[in-house]
């Protein structure tokens, strides 16, 4: 539209619209003042959420480490009923991939399988997408759900899958509606050499992975003689864990006897940046940890760490607790802005 010189009224007619408007000026304050006490000045509307001013992060729900272990006990039942392992290339596997897949079909995750071959089996990935969010930007939260073939693999790892699944549950009981797009994954074929994971982000095109702003991997949340340990990969997402923990009076450590050993190696390979947590494996607790963490020390974090004991008699409880709350925690403050 073109520009125009502004008019100027006559003097007898500026005094009128300077009437006017300060009639009109008491009558908008009147109508918005309606209702209040005397002399009540309207507040002002609430600034619209910005980049330097993000919007307040809605704090994650408690995740109920009674139904954590719910999916323990079943992840239990399945490796009892399949020769007493769900290893990659077994039924034990796959009726585990089955169970996680069932649970967030019903809640409304739109979920699908992905196919691999390993040593000659064929193996699965199990990803799972919550509705919403910019496609443009993917959160990812992940664990391998495969154990060993000496045994059922319930820490080793049917705590981090049984804490994500829950975690993944949580989001739609809560109808959470992130900024940001959330994707669930569960992996195949880790024990074999982060197989499942490598064969999906080796399968994704460049402009995909680069929509991934991080990824969350929980390999040992449930250890029986348990530390607390973070992933120091990347700093914003470390802090996002440590700083979790420390309000909770929990010191934590740098996580290093499982550095590049589980799926979050896939994703860092690619550049994306990972983080995590883990309760320890074959490694000795020291008198220094037992200190800070109670426990034994001199005792590996897990004795039945690829053995057949590794069951449901495995598993320390308030570190499954701890480790479940804050993967809740990360997902609702990541996805956030």
């Amino acid at each position: 539209m073109p520009s125009r010189t502004p008019h100027t009224p006559p003097p007898y007619r500026s005094s009128w619209f300077r009437r006017a408007a300060t009639a009109v000026a008491v009558l908008a304050t009147a109508i918005g003042t309606a209702g209040a006490a005397p002399g009540a000045i309207a507040a002002p509307a609430p600034a619209a959420p910005t980049a330097a001013h993000p919007a307040a992060v809605a704090a994650a729900p408690d995740i109920p480490v009674a139904n954590v272990k719910a999916h323990l006990a079943q992840l239990q039942s399945l490796a009892t009923a399949n020769s007493g392992n769900r290893a990659h290339g077994r039924p034990g596997y796959k009726a585990s991939l089955d169970y996680v897949k069932a649970k967030l079909d019903a809640a409304g995750f739109t979920t699908s399988v992905q196919q691999f071959t390993a040593g000659g089996a064929t193996g699965y990935n199990l990803v799972a997408d919550w509705p919403g969010g910019n496609a443009g930007q993917i959160l990812m939260t992940g664990a391998h759900l495969d154990s060993v073939t000496s045994g059922p693999g319930i820490n080793d790892n049917g705590s981090g899958s049984s804490a994500v699944l829950e975690t993944a549950l949580a989001v739609a009981r809560e109808g959470l509606k992130p900024a940001k797009h959330l994707r669930f994954a569960w992996w195949g074929a880790e024990e074999l050499g982060l197989i499942g994971s490598r064969n999906y982000v080796n399968a994704l095109p460049t402009a995909e992975r680069s929509k991934i702003t991080g990824y969350l991997n929980f390999d040992m949340v449930g250890s029986p003689n348990p530390g607390y340990f973070v992933y120091d990969d990347n700093p914003a997402l470390e802090a996002v864990f440590k700083d979790w923990f420390a309000a909770k009076g929990v010191a934590t450590e740098i996580e290093t006897e499982g550095d590049g050993r589980s799926d979050h190696a896939s994703f860092k390979n690619a550049g994306i940046a990972v983080g995590g947590l883990f309760t320890g494996a074959g490694r000795t607790k020291t008198s220094a940890q037992a200190q800070k963490w109670g426990g034994t020390a001199g005792q590996a974090f897990d004795r039945c760490y690829h053995s057949s004991c590794d069951t449901t008699s495995n598993i320390n409880d308030t570190a499954l607790d701890r480790n479940s709350d804050a993967i809740a925690h990360a997902v609702w403050t990541l996805s956030a802005n």
